[in-house]
C-alpha cells in the first residue's frame, strides 16, 4: 500500500466505531455505506497524514490547533443536522422533518482571518450570545444558539428543553 493508501478492514472496523458511538449519542451515521466509506477512508487518510482526523471535505492546515474546529466531529456538525439533517460532509444524518431546509449545507466554517480574530477575543467572554440549554428529563447541559434536536444523554426532542441561563 502507498504511503496514504488505508487498509479496507481499517475503515470497515472505523465505521463500526463510528456508528456505535453515533448510535449511543443520538446520532445517525449516512446508511449509504459507499458514501460513509469514502468519508471514513478520508477521515483516517488525515489521521494518517496530520495526526488527527480532520473532515474529509474541508482542506486542513496541518496544525492541530488552527484546525480544532474541523476535528470530527466537528464544531458545525450539531448546527448542520438541526438545520439540514445532514452534516456539511454528510457523514452525520438526522431524519429529515418539515421543518428543516432541503438543498446543499453551506459551509459554516468562518474564514482564516475570521478564525483568527476570534482567537484574539477567545477567553473573555467565550459564550457571549450562547444562551444554556437544560433538558428537562435528564439536566444535560450545552451552551449553543439552538437546543440539540436530540439529547446526547437521554435522546429526547429538542422540545423537551428550556433556556437554562442566558
Amino acid at each position: 500500500m502507498g504511503e496514504h493508501q488505508i487498509d479496507p478492514s481499517k475503515v470497515k472496523e472505523e465505521m463500526k466505531r463510528l456508528k456505535k458511538e453515533a448510535e449511543e449519542s443520538g446520532y445517525k451515521i449516512n446508511p449509504n455505506e459507499e458514501e460513509t466509506s469514502q468519508l471514513v477512508e478520508g477521515l483516517l487518510r488525515n489521521e494518517k497524514r496530520y495526526g488527527y482526523a480532520s473532515c474529509p471535505c474541508r482542506l486542513p492546515s496541518g496544525k492541530k490547533e488552527d484546525d480544532l474546529d474541523i476535528i470530527c466531529p466537528c464544531d458545525y456538525r450539531d448546527p448542520d443536522l438541526d438545520e439540514y439533517g445532514v452534516c456539511y460532509c454528510g457523514l452525520y444524518v438526522y431524519e429529515r422533518t418539515s421543518d428543516m431546509k432541503q438543498g446543499p449545507v453551506p459551509e459554516r466554517r468562518p474564514s482564516k482571518e475570521e478564525r483568527e480574530k476570534e482567537k484574539e477575543t477567545e477567553g473573555r467572554n467565550e459564550q457571549e450570545g450562547r444562551p444554556i440549554w437544560l433538558c428537562k428529563v435528564c439536566g444535560y447541559l450545552c451552551a449553543r444558539k439552538q437546543p440539540p434536536a436530540l439529547c446526547p444523554v437521554c435522546k429526547v426532542g429538542k422540545e423537551r428543553f428550556r433556556i437554562f441561563m442566558g
